[in-house]
């Protein structure tokens, strides 16, 4: 059997959150399993926030001031993403934006 870890941080997520069966995780290589856990993690960071205004993250950071770095790390996820397919050009210089 598998030590605890690798069962409580892979095997488990794939069954609970990514539906796999006890076969399919059998039958897929390790690193791809990881690479999937991965990706559901950045999944969920990024969608973690989905429907919030800053607004409202600063009413929230009020009483628990933990969402807002929450909120930050997620918001610095999704403009590496957006940087990384081209949706939001990052400025480099002043010049760039004339």
């Amino acid at each position: 059997m598998i030590t605890a870890p690798d069962a409580v941080y892979v095997i488990i997520p794939c069954m609970k959150e990514l539906g796999m069966s006890w076969r399919e995780i059998k039958q897929t290589p390790r690193y791809e399993l990881v690479g999937l856990v991965a990706a559901m993690s950045n999944y969920n960071l990024l969608h973690s926030y989905d429907g919030y205004s800053p607004n409202d993250i600063s009413e929230y950071a009020k009483n628990s001031p933990e969402i807002r770095s929450g909120y930050n790390k997620s918001m610095e996820l999704k403009a590496k993403y957006e940087a990384r397919a081209g949706v939001k050009q990052q400025v480099k210089s002043f010049r760039d934006i004339m």
